[in-house]
């Protein structure tokens, strides 16, 4: 086993993506990911490495776990990705779109949160002088 064939340890797979191996057991436990075992030890291919880097490519970009898992399964070699590349393609979009409204959303809250501010910072000075004249 190691990096440089088709099969990887636990150890090799968490150290080459930088996670750890609860996570990788995690990610088999949602079904994700399917290690052969030999005794006791789970035993990666090439396909749960492609696999993994899907799964935290998705992650980055906060797709659920139940649409990582339906692009996994779109997965067909060769030419035949075009299914899974174009649901990809139309998720990606979906999070941009749904990103853009949040990122209005937080740009109003900050707008609100700044004039707030300015308010609160006249009333204190206004109290600020008042408060010495008791």
């Amino acid at each position: 086993m190691g990096e440089s064939g088709d099969s990887f340890s636990i150890t090799d797979l968490a150290r080459a993506f930088g996670v750890t191996s609860r996570t990788l057991r995690f990610y088999e436990d949602e079904g994700l990911l399917h290690p052969e075992r030999r005794g006791s030890q789970r035993v990666y291919g090439r396909a749960d490495r492609a696999r993994l880097a899907w799964i935290l490519r998705g992650r980055a970009v906060g797709f659920s776990l139940a649409d990582i898992q339906e692009l996994l399964n779109l997965y067909a070699p060769g030419g035949a990705r075009k299914g899974q590349l174009m649901a990809a393609l139309e998720k990606s979009r979906e999070r941009i779109a749904a990103l853009k409204i949040q990122r209005d959303a937080i740009d109003q809250t900050i707008d609100e949160l700044e004039q707030f501010c300015v308010t609160l910072t006249d009333q204190l000075a206004g109290a600020a002088g008042s408060a010495f004249k008791e």
